[in-house]
């Protein structure tokens, strides 16, 4: 693929969708009691109830940093293994934006929530760890993905 930010759009939902099937088992208390998973969590963010909410709200946020992740790291990430650490260091970045900044912010909370209240805490570091695997998925598919091809030998082929 020529563009990095392409690369970066389809790497990031392929990660993106990685990520979302591993917020539906990451559990964390209701405020009206019980437990909800995770990706229910990301609907609310969007005033929703509704799973497919969710959904969409993150596959769009992956587009776009997998977008930015190709536009600003694409050089730097291009082979497999500088791919590999910078799609780790993004999804951690990622979660002390998103997970521990914005989330909370959207949902009513104080920042920092999933690490202060002791009920969140182990939902914290469940969706650190969904981060950055999610990051390694971003880094490795797009290293893949613009992994550049062998120059045309100028000879027809067969």
């Amino acid at each position: 693929m020529r563009s990095k930010m392409g690369a970066g759009i389809v790497a990031g939902l392929l990660a993106g969708a990685a990520f979302g099937v591993m917020m539906h088992r990451i559990f964390i208390p209701s405020p009206m009691g019980g437990e909800m998973s995770m990706m229910a969590m990301m609907a609310r963010v969007v005033r929703s109830d509704d799973l497919v909410a969710g959904w969409m709200y993150l596959l769009v946020n992956s587009v776009v940093m997998g977008g930015l992740f190709g536009l600003v790291l694409g050089d730097r990430a291009s082979r497999l293994d500088r791919g590999l650490a910078w799609g780790a260091l993004y999804g951690l970045l990622l979660w002390a934006l998103g997970g521990l900044l914005l989330m909370p912010l959207l949902l009513g909370m104080e920042v920092f929530a999933p690490l202060t209240m002791a009920s969140m805490r182990p939902g914290a570091w469940l969706s650190l760890a969904a981060h950055g695997i999610s990051g390694l998925i971003l880094g490795g598919a797009f290293a893949l993905l613009v992994r550049r091809r062998p120059q045309d030998s100028g000879t027809p082929r067969p």
